[in-house]
């Protein structure tokens, strides 16, 4: 039987391949957007951006080594302003986490047809046995997550890489194309600002790490090099695959594909290995984070179980030490999402998500500055240098990416979004009641560092 914590099988190396490879998201199927909103521009975008996002993954990395709980942005969020605020933010970043397995099912759906064609009408079904599928796995020991991670995280590196080079090397990639019908940034600055707020989503990942800071088995002073790397790594490998396709062909054309890659390869009739290399690591980019993500739902959920702000049920652990009601929980919400993916998911999805990680970022830079004065003699394995500039500078950029990303957001976006923090609302107000009603009369705990090691 599990003793109800959860297993340090987490090495370093399989943390940095799941957090960058679920920040490593599906540009097979996301680049047309992205060429839509800037142009080939949009391979300086993810370098700058990951600067910009520097001062918010730092600020991640202290508050993950002074507080290594799985409910990490709850736990710092209560320690710093209370647990009304502290379930608020842990539900954004729920939001956050669980909208992008059902994204990169959808993903991994259009890349598998390219090799099995079959009738439209059969895409829910296969979407929804993929996830299922990863629900049977999500309740297998962690360190088989972590294994997938390290095998799918280097194989698609490595693909995606070989197609890029591919291209610049093929006798058709063209620097005219990068600056062709309207330059670099076509739409001016107002399609940089937006495009530098929801391109901020290809980033999104950094911030799931500190869930799964109580099963890793290395020290939490290093996190910070994981939580960089899941920066930098993806904003190299965006500039190089963003560059390679937008020098084959006018942003213009680009933008009006369905998977670029697989449709240029075919247009300039290159060795039809390139094509397969770019859908399989495609459908690896997809399936990475899908993996990810996943984990990191349902820690969200059993973080806030840790502090009885959920039913204990969601703490439970099987005989795998995985949380199963959890993940059965973060199945269902997965398979909801599937059924209202419409057609516009990549716009719709970017936004909401960017929003809501937006919020999450501002509130944890404030913990950060708020906890330094209230609690400065915690320790603190690793410390941001220069610490309270750098958090108000994740607070400016968090900021920034909530305006830019409401602008892009629909009505029926800002509807549901809506409804999904009154469902936030309503559930911490019910649990509470249900709480009070107990017979074991369990309070909402708050952990410090006293707590670590000892939290079940």
């Amino acid at each position: 039987m599990s003793d109800n914590k959860l297993k340090k099988n987490l090495s370093f190396i399989s943390m940095i391949a799941l957090s960058s490879g679920a920040v490593i998201g599906g540009w097979l199927a996301e680049a047309p957007y992205w060429f839509e909103k800037t142009g080939a521009g949009a391979a300086l975008i993810f370098p700058i951006l990951s600067l910009l996002l520097v001062p918010i993954g730092l600020t991640f990395s202290e508050l993950t080594a002074m507080l290594p709980f799985a409910s990490s942005v709850d736990v710092w969020t209560s320690n710093a302003f209370g647990h009304k605020a502290g379930f608020a933010t842990q539900w954004m970043m729920f939001l956050v986490q669980v909208v992008e397995p059902p994204m990169m099912a959808f993903i991994f759906l259009t890349a598998v047809k390219n090799f099995f064609p079959f009738p439209n009408k059969y895409d829910l079904i296969f979407v929804i046995s993929v996830v299922f599928i990863w629900y049977v796995l999500s309740n297998f020991n962690i360190s088989l997550t972590g294994k997938l991670a390290d095998i799918f995280f280097f194989a698609m590196i490595i693909m995606s890489l070989i197609v890029s080079i591919s291209f610049f090397f093929s006798g058709h990639w063209s620097a005219s194309n990068l600056t062709a019908d309207g330059g670099m940034f076509p739409m001016g600055f107002k399609g940089v600002f937006i495009a530098m707020a929801v391109f901020s989503l290809k980033f999104i990942g950094f911030e799931m790490t500190p869930t799964m800071v109580e099963e890793t088995n290395f020290p939490v002073e290093k996190m910070w090099k994981v939580i960089l790397s899941a920066l930098f790594v993806p904003a190299v490998l965006y500039f190089i695959v963003v560059t390679a396709i937008g020098g084959m062909a006018p942003w213009t054309q680009v933008s009006k594909m369905g998977m670029p890659e697989p449709e240029i390869i075919n247009l300039f009739s290159l060795p039809k290995i390139l094509a397969v290399m770019a859908l399989s690591a495609g459908i690896l980019h997809a399936f990475t984070t899908l993996m990810g993500f996943w984990t990191s739902s349902a820690r969200v959920l059993y973080g806030a179980a840790q502090l009885n702000q959920l039913p204990s049920v969601f703490k439970k652990l099987n005989s795998n030490g995985q949380p199963a009601a959890a993940n059965t929980v973060v199945f269902l919400f997965t398979v909801f999402f599937c059924f209202f993916t419409g057609s516009n998911w990549v716009q719709y999805i970017y936004a909401v998500s960017c929003i809501a990680a937006g919020l999450v970022y501002f509130v944890c830079c404030l913990d950060a500055y708020q906890l330094r004065k209230k609690h400065p003699d915690w320790k603190r394995p690793y410390k941001v240098p220069c610490g309270n500039l750098v958090f108000i500078l994740g607070m400016i950029v968090s900021v920034w990416i909530i305006i830019g990303s409401c602008l892009e957001l629909s009505f029926a976006g800002y509807l549901s979004f809506a409804i999904y923090c009154a469902i936030g609302a309503a559930l911490y107000i019910i649990f509470g009641h249900l709480r009070k009603a107990s017979a074991s009369d369990e309070q909402l705990k708050t952990l410090s560092p006293d707590d670590i090691g000892s939290i079940q």
